[in-house]
């Protein structure tokens, strides 16, 4: 993988052009890889759905009130327990699947140069058997993935050969634990850091459960991925000179995994909601999935040193100074 940081000097009408020219390329790369279809989605959920995603607990959705409905609805944060149930519904086969445009608005969202907002992501799910419930399923997945991402990126250098390749087939898997164990001293974003630099392109697996220090490597909602079946796909970014997660993904919770995450987490009164009661009943159908953002990829394969350079939306005007000063041009 080169390490170059050179600036691709893209005008914005430039950029613009070739924000569509990714985001077209990748659909079709992921649909072809994974075998999916792509359907609509809703922009938000009635709460007591227990549909909304609330990634690491402490996020909260935006709401608005329906008085059509007589009742308040939430932006969706993902669409990860929405997509299960939509497999169930659409009836899509074993092997199949599908991907949607999810729009969100996470409004307690850090802002920096790679987190907005304002969320755009690929959310794709699809369909396995029970049996398929393995760390081999999850790491053929992973690899397909890449595959995807390194065509479109192949596609884009052939379009723009000033671009630099991020992104490399050869994928270093490794454990949450292994990492901290590894580098047990560092934060886990320094360890991220580390094996990054060290390796190029990581997926970092089980997510969410506690380690040997008696923390998480990050925390994650206990009702869709299986924290011991999921994790994320990490690159080492040059432009940043840190690292940047291109995915989540994961194997769903089954009946056994839910009710333990659901007990980790204190969250066993979920239960009551009409999703978690489908999945304990068993009449929801073993997936996998994961969402994919669609500004960070675009972000990265254009060689972009922040998002706001390939999406439109609010920043603080000291981080608007700064970029203007650093020739950095927001949309």
């Amino acid at each position: 993988m080169e390490d170059r940081k050179i600036d691709t000097k893209m005008t914005i009408l430039e950029t613009e052009k070739a924000i569509k020219q990714v985001k077209d390329l990748f659909e079709v790369e992921l649909a072809t890889e994974l075998h999916l279809i792509r359907v609509s989605a809703p922009m938000f959920v009635q709460p007591e759905s227990g549909l909304n995603d609330n990634l690491n607990g402490f996020e909260r959705p935006v709401s608005f009130d329906v008085p059509s409905l007589s009742t308040s609805v939430e932006v969706v944060h993902s669409l990860a327990k929405w997509k299960r149930y939509a497999i169930k519904k659409y009836g899509i086969s074993t092997g199949f699947g599908l991907y949607t445009d999810m729009n969100a608005i996470r409004r307690d969202e850090k802002l920096d140069e790679l987190h907005s907002i304002y969320v755009d992501q690929w959310d794709w799910e699809k369909a396995i058997d029970h049996s398929q419930r393995t760390f081999v399923t999850l790491k053929e997945t992973v690899l397909a993935i890449v595959r995807a991402i390194k065509r479109t990126e192949e596609t884009l250098k052939r379009l723009y050969p000033s671009l630099f390749s991020v992104v490399s087939n050869d994928v270093y898997f490794i454990s949450s634990q292994e990492l901290e164990d590894l580098y047990p001293t560092l934060t886990p974003k320094q360890r991220e850091n580390k094996i990054c630099e060290k390796y190029g392109t990581v997926f970092l697996s089980q997510i969410g459960c506690s380690l040997k220090s008696g923390k998480p490597h990050d925390s994650r909602s206990p009702d869709y991925d299986d924290w011991e079946l999921n994790g994320d796909l990490l690159i080492w970014y040059p432009p940043l000179e840190a690292a940047v997660e291109l995915t989540s993904m994961g194997i769903r919770v089954d009946t056994e995994s839910l009710e333990k995450q659901l007990k980790i987490s204190g969250c066993e009164d979920r239960k009551k909601r009409e999703y978690h009661r489908l999945l304990l009943e068993g009449q929801l159908p073993s997936t996998i999935g994961g969402g994919i953002g669609q500004s960070r990829l675009c972000m990265v394969l254009l060689n972009k040193r922040h998002v706001g350079e390939v999406q439109a939306s609010v920043w603080p005007k000291a981080m608007i100074i700064e970029c203007e000063e650093k020739g950095i041009q927001l949309l």
